[in-house]
């Protein structure tokens, strides 16, 4: 029976010892802020909503020739809005990374309320999408410039090496009546010092509101901007951009009518389409050197306010995904921005816009953890925490104030197909655009079963959660907190202050590892000498937790 026992003791020991390759990696219940997450991998065809033990509550299922284009939102009415495309792309007149095609409604339970499409010889939709308080969707669309088209407003021919130009423009659409409501186009707004015949000459650094035609990006391949994300404003009514081949994001009023969107007078600025603002890398308008440049091909730029209290410290501020700022690794940043409502205008510190400096920067605490040269994502949540997705690797993470990783979960996909427990990913196979966790009272989830069980990976960890969930409700009478947990160091458990409490800790067999009458709401174990495996934690003789050591 003894060596049955330590045979026993050994596996469970070695199970819960070794660390999950896919899926949730880790998980500090009272850390994290509790929701559930929705992602949309690419290389196959559906959204699917996890909770944070990594298990599937909801998935709205697509045709398996489908993939996404690349962003799906989940609407408090528990609608999703869903861009994709074929997974097929031989022969589109169109095509480079981040390409879409369709804008999608649909239900909670996947029917489909309403489809917009444009992919054609000379447009295409891609990226990302933005809904407005009034329902509309706002889009980023390619459209094709031929070389000639492209020479005669400015461009060099010397950075036309596909024959072709794909300049961005953005439509505002209204699902109700599947009219363009709204359209402003960067065409409509360029400068150029290369051609004095031209309408558009002019110094490029005396004209920061406008576009320089000939800034050289993507090896001067017909791709040029990539913008690959996009954000509105509700109370300043004005659009967001990222502009990640520029190294900046930009600001656009949306006050404008599409005719005054076309040029530079009109709106509450005053200045029509032009930019409002830019920052980010200011020699792409000739106002700086190398050493200004602030943005490295950055991602997920947006206002931070959805989903937040406005009291959050960071509520208003910009945040975004900064991805190549070292050789090895990336970051996410907040900053803050001047506008003046009564001007109508972001003030310039001389030649530029400020700020000078990020307020916030974000790494990984083992920096080169959080390297993605494209993709990726920030969220702020209501706890303080952060929520960043290396979109390259499939790797989410939540980040406490202390800088502390409290969950991660790693996309279990390999080239589309669901990954097995043990498997370990390279770099690209699982790419995921972003990561956006909505909280339990979310509207979505009223009336709704989110019941868990389902795993997207193969061999799933099903027993993960269940060894450091609580069990009890006395948790919740106790406000009592355990942490970390895993731990393989000190374990802290805290309760209500000015509470005495019997506090034991007992192995698998029931056998009493750890007892003592504690007071002042607060104690720290010391767990380095115990084994491997997992334990129950009672407070005046009723089992509350459950501890893994490691």
């Amino acid at each position: 029976m003894k060596k049955l026992y330590f045979f026993f003791l050994l596996v469970f020991s070695l199970t819960l010892g070794a660390q999950n390759t896919v899926g949730l990696l880790s998980y500090q219940p009272t850390e994290t802020f509790a929701g559930y997450n929705l992602i949309y991998p690419h290389n196959q065809p559906n959204v699917y909503l996890i909770d944070n033990c990594g298990e599937v509550v909801h998935v709205w299922e697509d045709e398996p020739d489908w993939r996404p284009g690349n962003t799906a939102y989940l609407l408090d009415d528990g609608r999703l809005v869903k861009t994709k495309r074929q997974a097929s792309v031989a022969g589109n007149p169109i095509w480079a990374g981040g390409g879409g095609a369709i804008v999608e409604i649909r239900s909670w339970d996947n029917e489909l309320l309403w489809s917009f499409e444009r992919n054609d010889e000379n447009n295409r939709l891609h990226h990302d999408i933005a809904m407005t308080p009034q329902g509309t969707i706002l889009m980023i669309v390619w459209e094709k410039k031929t070389m000639e088209e492209a020479m005669a407003i400015g461009r060099s021919p010397f950075l036309l090496s596909d024959g072709e130009l794909w300049p961005d423009y953005v439509i505002e659409v209204d699902p109700t009546t599947d009219e363009i409501v709204w359209e402003w186009h960067v065409w409509d707004h360029l400068v150029q010092d290369i051609v004095p015949e031209l309408s558009n000459f002019d110094a490029v650094g005396s004209r920061p509101e406008r576009v320089n035609v000939n800034w050289e990006t993507n090896d001067s391949g017909a791709d040029w901007m990539h913008t690959n994300s996009i954000d509105f404003d509700p109370l300043n009514n004005q659009v967001i951009l990222s502009v990640p081949t520029f190294h900046e994001f930009w600001i656009i009023d949306h006050s404008t009518s599409t005719e005054q969107a076309a040029t530079s007078n009109g709106g509450l600025s005053g200045r029509g389409g032009d930019l409002m603002y830019r920052w980010g890398n200011p020699a792409a308008y000739q106002q700086g050197t190398e050493a200004d440049q602030k943005l490295f091909y950055q991602h997920d730029v947006h206002i931070i306010d959805d989903l937040l209290p406005v009291t959050h410290p960071y509520y208003g501020k910009m945040a975004l995904f900064n991805n190549r700022v070292g050789a090895d690794f990336s970051t996410a940043n907040v900053l803050s921005l001047n506008f003046d409502m009564y001007a109508g205008e972001y003030p310039m510190t001389g030649s530029t816009w400020g700020p000078s400096e990020f307020d916030v920067v974000l790494q990984h605490p083992e920096p080169t953890q959080l390297y993605s040269t494209g993709l990726s994502s920030i969220q702020f949540l209501p706890n303080g925490n952060a929520l960043i997705m290396d979109g390259r690797h499939g790797y989410a993470f939540e980040l406490s104030p202390g800088n502390e990783v409290v969950w991660e979960y790693l996309v279990p996909l390999a080239g589309g197909q669901p990954a097995t427990q043990g498997d370990i990913l390279e770099i690209n196979n699982n790419l995921t655009f972003r990561m956006t966790r909505y909280p339990l009272d979310y509207g979505a989830f009223t009336d709704r079963d989110l019941t868990g069980e389902v795993w997207i990976e193969q061999s799933p960890d099903s027993t993960f959660c269940d060894f450091i969930l609580p069990t009890n409700e006395l948790m919740t009478n106790y406000q009592l907190e355990i942490y970390p947990n895993p731990t393989n160091g000190q374990l802290t458990i805290e309760w209500e202050g000015g509470m005495m409490i019997e506090l034991r800790l007992l192995d698998l067999l029931g056998r009493t590892v750890y007892q003592s009458k504690e007071s002042g709401g607060r104690c720290y174990l010391s767990a380095a000498d115990w084994h491997a495996g997992m334990y129950i934690v009672q407070i005046n003789g009723v089992s509350v937790s459950k501890v893994v050591v490691r």
